[in-house]
């Protein structure tokens, strides 16, 4: 409990202080939003065009944007001290050394360090259009689906904060951090957006089975919206979401502490 305290407590410093500027805080949540909104608004157009995309109306398609962009700007929130780009700085000028010889533990340290709260905007805009698809699908709402739904949502969070830990945990070898972190990241985020059936399927099969996002929004999704099943999967995929997460997680940590044991510093 007290380092759950401690946690908040440097949560609360990370607020205050970019809260010093309000002005500029809630212009720059207000842009992020313009901005990721205007990639969707670039969907809509098409579907309003077109009616549909292999079968997935606009307001499908904005049930799984909605939930990865709420999703993915959740995790950017709570997992930013582990963002390869930004703990490839404290790597590269010797300041993890600095992280290391606290008495606090460290993932408590970098989960505390950066709190960026300016990442509203990208939830706020999706939890807009995760409110947009309600409004524009029939959804037959069940105890389990309302019970089920935040689940899917935490289920998001922690993979693609997964993928963030294991991505500054190569930072320890390459010190830079790696472009192809960021495809998995910021271009799984996007992939997850478009319903599995618009990939070839090489693509899929990956998708699948190396890094297995399809369990992660589209087979839920196929069981909010009661859509059937292209591909023929087993009846409980929908619900694989939960331990998928817990199993990247817990692989992203094994290789975090597998890969702090083999740091040495930079001598920055």
């Amino acid at each position: 409990m007290n380092q759950v305290r401690l946690l908040f407590k440097m949560w609360s410093i990370q607020v205050r202080s970019q809260m010093q500027y309000r002005f500029s805080f809630w212009m720059d949540i207000l842009s992020t939003m313009v901005l990721n909104g205007s990639y969707f608004l670039a969907i809509a157009l098409v579907l309003e065009r077109f009616e549909n995309i292999t079968g997935w109306t606009l307001g499908e398609v904005a049930f799984l944007a909605g939930m990865s962009e709420l999703a993915f700007g959740t995790m950017d929130m709570l997992f930013s001290g582990y963002d390869p780009d930004q703990f490839s700085i404290l790597v590269r000028l010797g300041r993890l050394d600095q992280y290391l010889v606290r008495p606090v533990n460290i993932n408590l340290q970098l989960f505390g360090s950066k709190f960026m709260l300016r990442r509203l905007g990208r939830m706020f805009e999706g939890a807009a259009i995760l409110v947009i698809s309600f409004a524009l699908t029939s959804i037959h709402w069940t105890l389990w689906k309302v019970i089920y739904l935040p689940i899917v949502f935490l289920s998001l969070v922690l993979s693609f904060g997964s993928l963030f830990v294991a991505g500054a945990t190569l930072i320890f070898w390459t010190v830079q951090p790696i472009e192809a972190v960021n495809i998995l990241t910021y271009g799984g985020n996007e992939t997850i957006t478009y319903p599995m059936t618009i990939y070839p399927d090489w693509l899929r099969k990956i998708l699948t089975y190396v890094i297995p996002f399809i369990f992660l929004n589209y087979y839920p999704a196929l069981y909010f919206l009661d859509k059937p099943d292209p591909f023929g999967m087993p009846s409980f995929a929908p619900f694989l979401a939960p331990a998928i997460a817990v199993i990247m997680l817990f692989l992203s940590f094994r290789f975090w502490n597998f890969g702090l044991t083999h740091y040495s510093s930079t001598g920055s």
